[in-house]
This record gives C-alpha cells, sequence and structure tokens, in this order.
C-alpha cells in the first residue's frame, strides 16, 4: 500500500493529528465532541481522573474516567468545516499507522456522542428540551465533496424535501444520513426529550433564514422545514454540525449521535433565559447513559 503523503496526513510531535492534537493512545474508544471548548472543562469535571489534557486552537481535549469507563472530551468549534476536520483527525488517528502512513487492516471502530445547543422548528418542543437527531439533513453541501457508499444516503428524504421547498438547484444537493440506533435507543423512555430529523445548515443567519441587512434567498425556509413530512418523520431543529457528524463518521464506520438543548424556538420566537442548567442536565444524562 502507498504511504499516504506527508502534504496530506500532517502530523505534530508523538504522532498526533495536526489539528486536534492527538494521537491513537489519548483517544478513548467514546468520544464527546462538543461546540464550545470551554465546556470540554465542564464535562470532564466529572472524571474521576483525567489522564490526557491537550489543547491546539480551538479544539482541546481531555481524556480521562467516570464510572470507570474511558471517555474523550473534545471541542469542534462550530460549524461542518470544522467537523470535517475532528472527524477525518479522529479517524486516522486510530485507524492510520503513522509510521508507515498507511491504512490499518484492523479498524477502530468510535463511539461519537455529540452534546450542543440548538433551535428548534417544531412549536411544540419547548425551549430547555432535548432534542435527538435520528437524522441529519444537510444543506451544508459538506458530503457532497467525498465519494462515499451509495446506500449511506436517505435519498428518499431528499427527495421529499426538494419537492415539498421547492428547493433551488443553485443551492447544496441535501443529503440526509441517519445516527446510529444503538445510541439513539440510550436515550428514549425519558421525559422532554423529542427524536427527529436535525437539519444541518453552514452558516447562522441566511442558512437557517434569518436576514439583517441581506435578504435570504429562501425567506420561507423556516415555514417549509417545519411543514416537512415524510413517512412519520419531521425536522425537529436546526443546527450546524449534524449532517457531517453522521455522514463521514457512517463512511468511515463509526457510530455517531447528537443530542441538543433547545435554546431558541424559531417557530414561536422564544429563546431561553438560562440554558446553562440545562446543558449541565444533558451532561450528567449523556455520561449515565454512555456508562
Amino acid at each position: 500500500m502507498k504511504p499516504i503523503e506527508e502534504s496530506e496526513l500532517i502530523l505534530s510531535t508523538n504522532h498526533r493529528l495536526y489539528h486536534i492534537n492527538l494521537n491513537n493512545n489519548e483517544i478513548a474508544d467514546t468520544v464527546i465532541v462538543v461546540g464550545d471548548q470551554n465546556r470540554v472543562a465542564h464535562i470532564s469535571k466529572y472524571f474521576s481522573k483525567i489522564e490526557v489534557k491537550s489543547e491546539h486552537r480551538e479544539f482541546v481535549a481531555h481524556t480521562g474516567y467516570f464510572n470507570n469507563k474511558r471517555i474523550t472530551v473534545l471541542s469542534t468549534g462550530i460549524g461542518t468545516d470544522n467537523i470535517d476536520i475532528v472527524l477525518t483527525e479522529l479517524d486516522a488517528a486510530v485507524n492510520i499507522d503513522p509510521i508507515t502512513r498507511t491504512i490499518k487492516d484492523k479498524k477502530r471502530q468510535l463511539n461519537i456522542i455529540r452534546l450542543g445547543t440548538s433551535g428548534a422548528l417544531q412549536p411544540d418542543i419547548a425551549v430547555n428540551d432535548i432534542v435527538i437527531s435520528t437524522h441529519g439533513l444537510g444543506i451544508d453541501g459538506l458530503l457532497n465533496f467525498y465519494k462515499v457508499d451509495d446506500s449511506l444516503y436517505h435519498h428518499d428524504i431528499s427527495k421529499a424535501f426538494i419537492e415539498h421547498t421547492g428547493w433551488l438547484p443553485t443551492l447544496p444537493y441535501p443529503y440526509c444520513v441517519s445516527g446510529s440506533d444503538a445510541l439513539i435507543n440510550k436515550f428514549k423512555g425519558l421525559d422532554n426529550i423529542h427524536f427527529g430529523i436535525t437539519a444541518t445548515a453552514p452558516g447562522f443567519y441566511g442558512p437557517q433564514g434569518r436576514q439583517l441587512r441581506l435578504a435570504a434567498t429562501m425567506p420561507d425556509l423556516n415555514e417549509k422545514l417545519t411543514n416537512f413530512q415524510f413517512n412519520g418523520h419531521r425536522i425537529t431543529n436546526f443546527e450546524m454540525e449534524t449532517s457531517a457528524l453522521y455522514g463521514l463518521g457512517k463512511a468511515l464506520g463509526h457510530n455517531c449521535v447528537t443530542a441538543c438543548v433547545i435554546i431558541a424556538n424559531r417557530i414561536i420566537r422564544q429563546f431561553t433565559k438560562n440554558y446553562n442548567e440545562s446543558v449541565e442536565k444533558l451532561i450528567q444524562l449523556s455520561l449515565e447513559k454512555l456508562t
């Protein structure tokens, strides 16, 4: 097998991947990813022991133990472009030999859980509730740059979405990928938790239907997202990472789920007064469910 060139697989000291600054031995099989680098310490404060601390740019990582289970917490920053870096480098760290620069025969499979915040697109989902993403509907375009197995996609949902919204041909193809059933099922049967499709946008303003000084090309996008239905599935919320997490994760053989606290309801125009308490509850709940 031909080695991967230095310009393509960029390593720093101790064979760490360039951006996330972690190597194979420093990454647990269970990885919690968060957007905000300050949230890493909010999670690792529950660890009985922290054995790895790393920081490079917005990528902060702590690896330690909760209930005797080894867990890595890693910040990603905002957006699918950052998820592209984090997912690719996590996989490279565990599945590419840094000495020979070749892909390992035996692959590690990671369980990757995104804990974040999001905006609801259904009037019955209250602020401070939790949404678990059954699917990521990507209007961001990231997965369109990768050649992956076509069976990864739910083209039936994408086609129904394109028809329902009158999707503009100048916009990226809205790809749809499902999350890990095993991880999603860990959150079932709990109060104030909703399950549904998460729409992932490449920006916070225009791509999510917000208009300040510039008009959006689809000013009624949120209304169309709210009204979309497909075989019992509805779009529950809007954020900026899940489609890339699910798409890259599944293509690389990892299990992924997103759990988000709702800090705003875009339909009834409400914003939470204090989401920190709800995020803390989500952290505690997720750590218990994962262990």
